[in-house]
């Protein structure tokens, strides 16, 4: 086994929060979600779906922090954008975003962070720069893909797609492709590091 397979098989914590204590822990679910509420502000307006770089900072959190802490992380980002503070797309804020046309997306995140974070963790991260880029994609495809959905409901599925999916596509490339290459660096930080 050559260095680089014998890399891509070694877990992707670039933080090493799991041997962490609580208290890292805690403190990087607080700076997980200042980042998440950061990626929110930079946004386009568009209706029904702004476009936002959150989808790029939950795919991050979830290949950075790993499956659990990722989850963990976004869903408190939720939990403070629905108790009305000013963490969600644009500077949004309140419960009933929850369950109008965008909420499809915000329950996604979690999910797709957990995702991202799981895939990472076997191999899917910046110690291979294609497979961190096609586990971006997956993350990106997988939130488009449910946030559609919920929105076909309001919409239906032709409106949905021209809405909510379509004009995310370049993005969601060029986001995994930045996610891609920031698990590379991290990847490359960490090795030199160590």
């Amino acid at each position: 086994m050559n260095r680089a397979d014998a890399l891509s098989l070694k877990p992707f914590s670039p933080l090493d929060l799991r041997s962490r204590p609580l208290v890292w822990q805690v403190a990087a679910v607080f700076a997980g979600t200042l980042l998440l509420a950061l990626s929110s502000y930079i946004s386009v307006p568009m209706l029904p779906v702004p476009i936002t770089m959150q989808t790029f900072a939950v795919a991050l959190v979830g290949a950075v922090y790993g499956w659990r802490l990722g989850a963990i992380t976004i869903v408190a980002w939720l939990m403070q954008g629905a108790a009305g503070l000013p963490v969600l797309a644009g500077g949004a804020a309140g419960a009933h975003h929850f369950v109008g046309p965008t909420a499809g997306y915000l329950f996604a995140f979690p999910m797709v962070g957990a995702l991202v974070g799981w895939l990472a963790e076997r191999g899917w991260n910046g110690h291979r720069v294609g497979l961190a880029f096609a586990n971006m994609l997956i993350g990106n495809a997988l939130c488009l893909f449910l946030g559609a959905a919920w929105l076909a409901i309001f919409t239906g599925a032709e409106q949905a797609f021209m809405l909510g999916v379509f004009p995310f596509l370049v993005g969601a490339v060029l986001k995994s492709a930045l996610g891609a290459a920031t698990l590379r660096l991290m990847a490359r930080g960490k090795a030199a590091a160590g």
